[in-house]
């Protein structure tokens, strides 16, 4: 498995990974959103040995904030590491440009992802009450970097 930048031509199989793991309740990406975060943002792909891109991890970057907006992976290829090494290539990337930290919101009642980004040092620093469009609440979540301004 490979992590890299995703490019255009990515568009489709995103699209329809995306589709497959998100309903638009739940604020699902459309094709023409791929395109734009592709060209403004930090889009990570998986692609397995095979060439099958396996997961992707959305980071929004304004000025000097990031914001883990999404991260997906295909159902064949959970527990394998997939989300693990799009998060790490995510933290050094951040860490290289002088970031300090990275924020996320994940559903209160998702646990495997809140044990995800906990193990990977994230935590929750507030409730964003009726956040989701059903109501669901969600968790403000927070990773710190080190400085290393002064190394």
């Amino acid at each position: 498995m490979i992590i890299r930048d995703a490019l255009s031509r990515d568009v489709k199989a995103l699209s329809i990974l995306e589709k497959s793991l998100f309903d638009t309740a739940n604020y699902a990406l459309c094709a023409q959103s791929f395109y734009y975060h592709i060209r403004h943002n930090i889009v990570l792909v998986a692609q397995s040995n095979e060439g099958v891109i396996s997961g992707y991890l959305l980071l929004l970057v304004r000025r000097r904030k990031a914001k883990l907006y999404s991260i997906g992976v295909h159902t064949a290829y959970r527990g394998r590491g997939v989300a693990g090494s799009l998060l790490e290539t995510m933290d050094t990337r951040l860490s290289q440009q002088g970031f300090r930290h990275v924020v996320l919101e994940v559903r209160c009642d998702n646990e495997n992802a809140i044990d995800l980004y906990s193990k990977n040092g994230f935590k929750v620093v507030k409730t964003l009450q009726c956040f989701y469009k059903d109501g669901a609440d969600a968790y403000l979540m927070e990773k710190e970097y080190a400085d290393t301004s002064l190394s």
